[in-house]
């Protein structure tokens, strides 16, 4: 499956446009306020990473059920909420394209 952030996918033509899906993931392992912001930002940055990753896989099950070969203009967003839990939301369009 293609995913892009672009709206057109060079070298293919979109031949069906079958709706919009979404990934939503959210780790739910606290993390801890330590001393060292060095270990802070680094177990934040693994949490995103893992986080987004199921979110992105959660954007192809979705898509696939649709029968999309494709997700165009993908929209990635990471916040941390107010209890230290990384969420990652994945957003675009699925479709159909030809080459």
């Amino acid at each position: 499956m293609i995913l892009t952030t672009t709206n057109s996918i060079e070298n293919f033509k979109i031949v069906d446009y079958l709706g919009i899906v979404t990934g939503v993931a959210i780790n739910e392992e606290k993390l801890a306020m330590g001393f060292s912001m060095s270990k802070y930002f680094s177990a934040v940055r693994d949490s995103i990473d893992k986080v987004k990753e199921k979110a992105f896989q959660q954007l192809r099950e979705n898509a696939k059920q649709l029968n999309a070969n494709a997700v165009v203009g993908i929209k990635v967003e990471i916040e941390l909420t107010t209890h230290n839990y990384a969420m990652v939301s994945v957003t675009g369009t699925a479709v159909k394209v030809a080459a």
